[in-house]
C-alpha cells in the first residue's frame, strides 16, 4: 500500500503561490473596459433622508451614473438574502432557536431609501471612468438629513424611551432553554452560589484583505458575474439572486484566494449586489476597491454580549446548576442568529452540571450589525463559565486546579447527555486538564511568581477547559474525476480562506485512492465549477467535505474495480488494489488507476445533508506578568492542549490553533470597537484607533493534540478551526486576575488595556 497521507506533516502546496507573490485575490481581477464605483456612506448613526440632489456631478468628466436608494427600489430590487435563522428547528435532535421566538424581521435594502440606522451605511453609490473621478462626483452629491436619537448600547436600547430602530420593539429575539424550575431550586439549595456580570465587548474581524469585487453583466445571457472574497459563492450566488430578482443560476460568484475570512466573509456584503446592478444599468463591469476604512465602516462586527451568570456549588464544592442570561447587540438589523442559537445549546460543557438554565434576548441598535466570528459563541459561553469557577474557587478558599478536575464529566460517564441537550460521544477532559497543567509546569509556577515579584512584576496564572458545539449548514456536494492524464480532481463546495484546504483535502483523496499526493488538484471558489455546497464556517469543511471526499473516492476504487475486471477478463471479486492498481489476486497481471481511467470514466458525486455532530474540546493554560505601576500586562506563557479528533495534517492542526490563539489573546488585550454613545460615531474607525498584536505581543505557544477521533464520520475529525480561540479570552482574563488577587481584584473586564488594568489596582485600593 502506498504510504498513508492522513495524518501526516505535509507541507502546504498553496503556500508556494502565495507566498511568492502568484495569489489571485478580489482586488487581482480585472475586465476590459472596466468602470470604477465609489460608496458615499452616511455620516449619521440615525437619521431620515429628506432630499438627494446629483445634478452637480459632472458626466463630462467620465461620471457614467450616480445611484442612490430609490433608484435602487424604483428598479423593483429587494434586500439581500442573510439566512438569518439558523435551521436548528428543522434537527430535533439538537436545541436551538424556533420561529416563534423571534419578532417579524426588518429587510432594509444594501443601499438606504428614505433612513439610516448607523454610521457607515450605504446612501449613493457613484460609477465613472476612474475612481478619483468617481469620488469626485460623491463629494457634489448633496443629501439633506434629520437626525434623529440614537442608540448604541444593548442595555440602553432595552428602556421604554429608548429611540427605535425600527418601528416597534429594539428587542427582536427572545429565548431560553433549560429546565427553570430544575434550576431554581438548585439555587434555593445550594451552599454556595457566585454571581458575575460582564460584557464580551465588540471586536471587528480586521482581515488582511479589505473587501474589493468586481461585477459584470452580459446583456445576452442575462448572466451576472461576480468576482469577490467569500467564505462560500453558493450562498453569495443565492443572496445576490433573492436581492436582484432573478434566477439562482442567472448569477455566477468567483472566488480566489481570500486573505482572511474568520466568519465575516460569511455574509453577503451589500456592496456587492449593488455592483452588478450597476453593471447592468451602466453596460459596463463595474469594480470596487475597498479601503481599509471601508471595512471598518461596512465590514459586520462581532460579539458585543452583555452577561450574567450564576453557579451553584453543594457542600462538597461540586456544581449543581448554571444561570446565564445574555443580551446581545445585533446593530441595525440582523445578519445572523447563529450566535444567540449556539449560546442556547452551551453553558457548562465540559463541566456535569445537573442542571441549567439560559436565557438570550437579541436587541437592535445604531450600530453596524454583527455576525458571526471566529468561535460564533463559544468563547462568549467559556468565558462566563470559566469566570465564575474562578470566582467560586477564591470565595471558598479552595484550589481553582482542583475544583475544576472534580467537575469534569468523568471518561467513564461518555457518552454523556448535557442539561441543554447535546450528546458527546468522546473525549478526555480530565486528561486533557492534567496534560495542560504539565505544559504550562503550573506546580513551578510560586517559584516564577517570586522571581517576577523580585523584578517588580505582578505574574499569575489562569487554567480553563472548553468544548464546542459546531453546528454549521449541513449541506455539501463534491464531484471527483479520475483522469486519463494521471491526475484527480476533485470539485468541492467549501471555501479555503487560509485553512489549507488545497493540502488538506487533497490528503484525504490522495489515501482513499493510493495515488501520489501531488497528483490530487482542489477546486472551489466558482458556482460555474461547483454545483453546489454551503462554504466554510463552524468547523465544519473537514468534518463534512473530508467525509464526501472519502466517500467518493471509495465509490471510484468500486467503479475501477469493476472495469479493471473487465479489462483483465477477471471477476470483480478477484480484483485487489492497491497503491493505485487492480491486480488479479494470486497473479502479476494489473492495470493502474489511471489506465482504467483511459478506458471508462472514473468520477462520483457525493451529497450530504446532516452536520455530522461532534465536539471538539481540550484546555488551556496562560501566565501573565503585570506591571503594578503602568498596568502593562504581558503574556509569558501560554499552553493548550486541543482534541480536535483525528487530525488530517497536524501541522496545519497547529497552525490553526495557534491563528485562533493569537485572535483571542488580541481581543482579551487590546482589540475594541468603540462608539461615541451620544453620536453613535464609531470612534476606532481605522488602525490608528484599533489594536491588533503583533508577534511580539504573543509568546512561543506550548501544546499539543491530544486526537480522540469521533465515531460520528468516517474521519473521526471533530473540527480545529475555533479551538483555539474558544478558550482564549477566560484564561488570558483569569491569569490577569490572580495576578491582582492581592490588590483586592475579584475581575477584569476586557481588553486588559494597561490603562484598564491600572485603574482596576487603584480602584481596588
Amino acid at each position: 500500500m502506498a504510504s498513508p497521507m492522513i495524518g501526516e506533516r505535509v507541507p502546504r502546496k498553496e503556500d508556494r503561490r502565495l507566498l511568492t507573490g502568484r495569489g489571485r485575490f478580489s482586488d487581482d481581477f480585472n475586465a476590459p473596459g472596466q468602470a470604477y464605483a465609489v460608496f458615499l456612506r452616511s455620516p449619521h448613526a440615525h437619521a431620515r433622508i429628506l432630499e438627494t440632489d446629483a445634478a452637480d456631478a459632472d458626466p463630462d468628466a467620465g461620471v457614467l451614473a450616480v445611484l442612490t436608494g430609490r433608484d435602487y427600489a424604483a428598479d423593483g430590487l429587494s434586500g439581500l438574502l442573510h439566512y438569518v435563522i439558523p435551521a436548528d428547528h428543522l434537527d430535533p435532535s439538537r436545541p436551538g432557536l424556533s420561529d416563534d421566538q423571534i419578532s417579524p424581521l426588518p429587510e432594509p435594502l444594501p443601499i438606504a431609501t428614505d433612513r439610516v440606522r448607523h454610521v457607515g451605511e450605504i446612501v449613493a453609490m457613484a460609477v465613472a471612468e476612474t475612481r478619483d473621478a468617481a469620488t469626485d462626483a460623491l463629494e457634489r452629491v448633496r443629501i439633506e438629513y434629520e437626525p434623529l436619537p440614537a442608540v448604541t448600547d444593548a442595555r440602553a436600547a432595552t428602556e421604554p424611551d429608548a429611540p427605535r430602530v425600527w418601528d416597534g420593539d429594539n428587542i427582536c429575539l427572545r429565548a431560553e432553554a433549560g429546565d427553570a424550575a430544575a434550576t431554581e431550586a438548585a439555587f434555593a439549595a445550594a451552599s454556595r452560589v457566585v454571581r458575575i456580570a460582564f460584557h464580551n465587548h465588540r471586536i471587528y474581524g480586521c482581515p488582511m484583505e479589505p473587501k474589493s469585487a468586481l461585477g459584470e453583466y452580459d446583456p445576452e445571457s442575462g448572466r451576472f458575474a461576480l468576482h469577490a472574497p467569500s467564505q462560500g459563492v453558493h450562498r453569495f450566488k443565492h443572496s445576490i439572486a433573492a436581492a436582484l430578482g432573478v434566477e439562482p443560476d442567472s448569477v455566477r460568484i468567483v472566488t480566489g484566494d481570500v486573505g482572511g475570512g474568520f466568519g465575516v466573509r460569511s455574509p453577503c456584503a451589500n456592496e456587492y449586489p449593488l455592483l452588478l446592478w450597476a453593471a447592468r444599468r451602466c453596460g459596463r463591469p463595474v469594480k470596487w476597491q475597498g479601503s481599509r476604512s471601508d471595512t471598518f465602516l461596512s465590514d459586520f462586527h462581532a460579539r458585543d454580549f452583555r452577561t450574567e451568570g450564576a453557579l451553584a456549588l453543594d457542600a462538597d464544592d461540586r456544581i449543581t446548576a448554571a444561570r446565564i442570561d445574555y443580551l446581545g447587540n445585533l446593530g441595525a438589523y440582523p445578519i445572523s442568529f447563529a450566535v444567540l442559537s449556539n449560546l442556547l445549546k452551551m453553558a457548562g460543557p465540559p463541566y456535569d452540571i445537573p442542571a441549567m438554565h439560559v436565557t438570550v434576548r437579541g436587541v437592535l441598535a445604531n450600530t453596524i450589525p454583527v455576525s458571526v466570528y471566529r468561535g460564533a459563541g463559544r468563547p462568549e459561553v467559556t468565558q462566563a463559565v470559566e469566570r465564575l469557577i474562578d470566582l467560586a474557587a477564591d470565595e471558598a478558599g479552595a484550589d481553582r486546579a482542583e475544583l475544576r478536575r472534580r467537575n469534569l464529566i468523568a471518561a467513564d460517564a461518555m457518552p454523556y447527555r448535557s442539561g441543554l441537550g447535546l450528546d458527546y460521544d468522546s473525549g478526555a477532559f480530565g486528561e486533557n486538564f492534567d496534560a495542560v497543567l504539565r505544559e504550562i509546569d503550573w506546580d513551578g509556577f510560586p517559584a516564577r511568581r517570586a522571581a517576577a515579584r523580585a523584578r517588580g512584576k505582578r505574574a499569575g496564572i489562569g487554567v480553563v477547559t472548553y468544548l464546542e458545539s459546531p453546528g454549521a449548514a449541513p449541506y455539501e456536494r463534491t464531484d471527483v474525476s479520475v483522469r486519463a492524464d494521471g491526475s484527480v480532481e476533485a470539485v468541492i463546495g467549501t471555501q479555503a480562506s487560509g485553512q489549507g484546504h488545497e493540502t488538506s483535502f487533497a490528503q484525504v483523496v490522495a489515501e482513499m485512492l493510493e495515488v501520489p499526493f501531488d497528483r490530487v488538484e482542489i477546486v472551489y471558489g466558482d458556482t460555474d465549477r461547483a454545483v453546489a455546497g454551503s462554504g466554510s464556517h463552524a468547523d465544519r469543511s473537514m468534518r463534512l467535505g473530508g467525509t464526501i471526499l472519502y466517500r467518493a473516492a471509495k465509490r471510484i476504487v468500486e467503479q475501477g474495480r469493476e472495469e479493471a475486471a473487465r479489462l483483465l477478463e477477471a471477476a470483480a471479486a478477484d480484483i485487489g488494489y492497491a497503491d493505485g492498481r487492480f491486480t488479479v489476486l494470486g497473479t502479476d497481471r494489473s492495470i493502474g488507476l489511471f489506465e482504467v481511467a483511459a478506458e471508462a470514466p472514473l468520477a462520483a458525486t457525493e451529497e450530504i445533508s446532516t452536520r455530522l455532530h461532534a465536539h471538539p474540546n481540550g484546555a488551556a493554560a496562560c501566565e501573565v506578568e503585570i506591571d503594578p505601576e503602568t498596568g502593562e500586562l504581558a503574556v509569558v506563557r501560554y499552553a493548550t492542549v486541543d482534541d480536535v479528533g483525528r487530525a488530517i495534517n497536524p501541522t496545519i492542526v497547529e497552525g490553526q490553533v495557534h491563528g485562533g490563539i493569537a485572535q483571542g489573546i488580541g481581543q482579551a488585550l487590546m482589540e475594541r470597537t468603540v462608539y461615541d454613545a451620544e453620536s453613535g460615531q464609531l470612534l476606532s474607525g481605522s488602525l490608528m484607533d484599533y489594536c491588533l498584536p503583533r508577534a511580539d505581543d504573543l509568546p512561543s505557544f506550548l501544546g499539543r493534540l491530544n486526537d480522540r477521533p469521533t465515531e460520528g464520520n468516517p474521519l473521526g475529525v471533530k473540527g480545529a478551526g475555533e479551538t483555539g480561540t474558544t478558550p482564549a479570552t477566560a484564561v488570558v482574563v483569569s491569569a490577569a486576575t490572580d495576578a491582582l488577587r492581592e490588590y483586592g481584584v475579584a475581575h477584569l473586564e476586557m481588553p486588559l488595556t494597561p490603562e484598564q488594568v491600572w485603574r482596576a489596582i487603584r480602584g481596588a485600593g
